[in-house]
């Protein structure tokens, strides 16, 4: 009784917060002048009682020259799409954004987009508009939303003067609930992409590509969803980020 009286205040508490979700993209709609964003605030989010299955899912990954939204930008953005249980390789999206920062050599190392290469890619604006139509009504997926999240909302607010709420899964987060579930102790670094990738006997890839890294975390939501007893049963909101 005390188990279901507390499923229910959480079921409670997180129809409230999806409701609220879609009441902010409606009054964002209001607002949004015609254009990229005005186009996918337009379109509802899924409903979150459907099966994540059916779902139509936006795998993203940003390459960025920092961990600050306010002072850093971003180097590349990457996509797949994702229904139906299948990656959609077909549809992979990769490009190279166009930066004012100087890049400093320890970033070139890890993600190597050198100067030139950074010099010779598309606009911000273009690179947010391919992705905002890409995106729209869909379910984004990140591993890590923070990064994702806040670079895209301020790239939004630059761009458009409106930061957009998204609908988001993050399989780190996936990943720690199931790993603080069973109650054993675990190091933080096991919750990093690759060894998450490892752990589920997935290859190795060549991380720190936003499209690599896009394909790896959808990847990794399929392994994660396959430790389920029915993974063709998961209802979208036990995967979806709750903040």
């Amino acid at each position: 009784m005390l188990l279901d009286r507390k499923h229910r205040a959480a079921m409670k508490s997180f129809l409230k917060y999806y409701f609220s979700l879609q009441a902010k993209r409606e009054r964002l709609l209001k607002k949004a002048r015609p254009g990229p964003l005005r186009d996918f605030l337009a379109v509802p989010f899924p409903p979150i009682d459907q099966l994540l299955y059916e779902t139509q899912i936006l795998s993203v990954d940003f390459e960025t020259t920092g961990f600050n939204a306010q002072q850093d930008q971003i180097l590349s953005i990457g996509y797949t799409h994702m229904q139906r249980g299948q990656i959609s390789l077909a549809n992979n999206y990769h490009q190279v954004i166009k930066t004012t920062k100087t890049l400093v050599a320890e970033n070139v190392t890890i993600h190597s987009i050198t100067e030139q290469h950074a010099q010779a890619g598309i606009s911000l604006s273009q690179g947010i508009e391919n992705l905002l139509e890409a995106l729209a009504g869909k379910v984004m997926l990140v591993h890590y939303a923070q990064i994702e999240r806040t670079f895209l909302q301020q790239a939004c607010y630059r761009l458009y003067g409106i930061a957009p709420v998204f609908l988001m899964i993050d399989t780190l987060v996936i990943a720690k609930k199931r790993k603080d579930k069973a109650l054993t102790p675990y190091d933080p670094s096991e919750l990093r992409l690759e060894n998450l990738r490892k752990e589920h006997g997935l290859p190795a890839h060549f991380a720190h590509n936003a499209l690599n890294d896009a394909v790896a975390t959808a990847e990794l939501l399929l392994a994660e969803a396959a430790l389920r007893r029915s993974p063709h049963k998961i209802i979208l909101d036990k995967y979806l980020l709750r903040s």
